[in-house]
C-alpha cells in the first residue's frame, strides 16, 4: 500500500508528525455491522493474507455498502464504494492519481473522502451515483479533506486549510458550504465525526498550550473540550446516531495512548478499565474508531496479544441479552428495531420458567419513561411486547429486564 498524503506546506516537526498521526487513524478505523449476541464480546478481525495491518473507512447502516481505499493495477491508491452485488467500484479523481473515501451515509449512497486534483492538490469530495465526485472547496487555502460524513449525506465534515496554512475543522453544507469550526485557542482542528441529522461535530482542537484535545461541536455551544485520561492529549473520532457518546483516543498519565468513551453524564472513560475482563490476556485497546449509531458497537485498533500483532478489532458493549447464573432462568431480550423511530419491539426468548418478569425503560436522567411489564409470568417460548416511541425525545434510553434469577440492562436508541 502506497500511503500517499497531503502534503503540509506550513507545518513541520510536530504538526508534521500530528498530520501523519491522524491520517494513519482515520486508515486504521474497521468496518462493522451490527451483529447479535448473547453477551458482551471482543472481536478481533485479523488481516488480509499477506497482510499485518487491517482498516476500513466506513460502512453504511444495514452493512451492505463498504467504503475505503484500495490500489488499482497500476499501484496508484483509489476511493472505492463495495456492494454485493456490484464488487469493488473505482471512484475515480478530481483529474489527478489518487483518492481516498472516508464515510458513507447510512444508505450508502454518499460517499465523502479526498482526491487530488490536476494540480496535485488533495480536495474534499462528496460523491453520488447520479452527480459523482463533487469538490467541496477549501477555507482559503489549496486543500481539504473530508473525513465524515451525516446519516442522510447532507452534512460533510472534515479538515481544510486556511489562507494562513492552518489545517481547520469544517462543517460542510450544500447551503452553508464550508464552514470553519474554529479551535480551542490554539491554531489547527480537525473534524472526524458527525451525528445522524449533522448537528453535533467530533474531532481534536489545539488549545492555547499546544495540546491536541477532543472536541465535541454544536451550533449552540461551539468547541467543547473532552479532557483526556491524565495525560495530555486526546482525539475524537467517532460519535453516535444522537451526539450523546463519543469515541477516540487519549493519552493516560503513563503517557499510553488508550481507546476512549465519553458520555457528558461519565465523562471519559478508559475501556481498557471498562471492559478490562475482555483483555485478560494482554491485549490493549488503543484507538476506538468509530461507533454505531445506537452507541453499543465500537470498532478501532489495538494491540491482540494472543496474535502478537495490531489489528482491528470489534466491541460488543452491551449483548443483547442474559444468559442468567447456573440453574436460573435463561432469558434473552432483543429490541426490535434498533435504533428506534416510531416503534420498538421488545422479544423475550424464555429458555424455562423464568418466574415473574419486569422491564422497565428509563431515560438518560433516570426517569421511568415505560413499565411494559411488571410481575408478569411468563411461560418458556417468545413473547413480544410493542411500546410505542413516536411521542419520545430522540436519544439513548435503557431497558432493564428484571427476573427472581437476575437482571440485565440493554441500550435503546431511539431516532429522529
Amino acid at each position: 500500500m502506497v500511503h500517499t498524503a497531503t502534503p503540509v506546506h506550513s507545518t513541520t516537526g510536530k504538526g508534521a508528525a500530528r498530520w501523519w498521526h491522524a491520517l494513519w487513524l482515520v486508515w486504521m478505523v474497521v468496518a462493522w455491522t451490527a451483529l447479535p449476541s448473547l453477551a458482551q464480546r471482543l472481536i478481533w478481525l485479523g488481516t488480509l493474507p499477506g497482510s499485518d495491518q487491517s482498516w476500513a473507512a466506513g460502512v453504511s447502516a444495514d452493512g451492505s455498502v463498504v467504503v475505503g481505499y484500495a490500489q488499482n493495477a497500476a499501484g496508484q491508491t483509489r476511493a472505492f464504494r463495495w456492494t454485493a452485488s456490484g464488487g469493488m467500484q473505482d471512484l475515480g479523481t478530481l483529474g489527478g492519481n489518487w483518492s481516498a473515501a472516508w464515510g458513507v451515509s447510512a444508505d450508502g449512497s454518499v460517499v465523502v473522502g479526498a482526491a487530488r486534483n490536476a494540480a496535485g492538490m488533495a480536495r474534499a469530495f462528496r460523491w453520488t451515483p447520479a452527480g459523482g465526485m463533487q469538490d467541496l472547496g477549501t477555507l482559503g487555502g489549496d486543500e481539504s479533506v473530508a473525513l465524515g460524513v451525516s446519516a442522510d449525506g447532507s452534512v460533510v465534515v472534515g479538515v481544510a486549510w486556511n489562507a494562513a496554512w492552518q489545517q481547520r475543522a469544517f462543517r460542510w453544507t450544500a447551503a452553508g458550504g464550508i464552514q470553519d469550526l474554529g479551535t480551542l485557542g490554539g491554531d489547527e482542528s480537525w473534524a472526524f465525526g458527525v451525528s445522524a441529522d449533522g448537528s453535533v461535530v467530533v474531532g481534536e482542537a489545539w488549545n492555547a498550550a499546544g495540546q491536541g484535545r477532543a472536541f465535541r461541536w454544536t451550533a449552540a455551544g461551539g468547541i467543547q473540550d473532552l479532557g483526556t485520561l491524565g495525560g495530555d492529549s486526546s482525539w475524537a473520532l467517532g460519535v453516535s446516531a444522537d451526539g450523546s457518546v463519543v469515541v477516540g483516543w487519549a493519552v493516560n498519565a503513563a503517557g499510553q495512548e488508550r481507546a476512549f468513551r465519553w458520555t457528558a453524564v461519565g465523562g471519559m472513560e478508559d475501556l481498557n478499565t471498562t471492559y478490562a475482563h475482555l483483555l485478560t490476556n494482554g491485549s490493549v485497546l488503543e484507538v476506538a474508531s468509530a461507533i454505531s449509531p445506537d452507541g453499543r458497537y465500537i470498532v478501532g485498533q489495538g494491540y491482540n496479544a494472543a496474535t502478537g500483532r495490531w489489528e482491528a478489532f470489534l466491541l460488543d458493549t452491551q449483548g443483547v441479552g442474559v444468559e442468567e447464573r447456573s440453574g436460573a432462568a435463561r432469558v434473552r431480550l432483543r429490541l426490535l428495531p434498533q435504533p428506534a423511530h416510531e416503534r420498538v419491539a421488545l422479544e423475550l426468548e424464555v429458555a424455562e420458567a423464568a418466574g415473574r418478569v419486569t422491564i422497565v425503560v428509563s431515560d438518560v436522567l433516570g426517569r421511568v419513561v415505560a413499565e411494559p411489564l411488571r410481575g408478569a409470568a411468563l411461560p418458556p417460548g417468545v413473547h413480544r411486547v410493542e411500546l410505542d416511541v413516536r411521542a419520545w425525545a430522540a436519544g439513548q434510553y435503557t431497558v432493564v429486564l428484571r427476573t427472581e434469577a437476575g437482571s440485565t440492562a440493554v441500550l435503546l436508541a431511539v431516532v429522529r
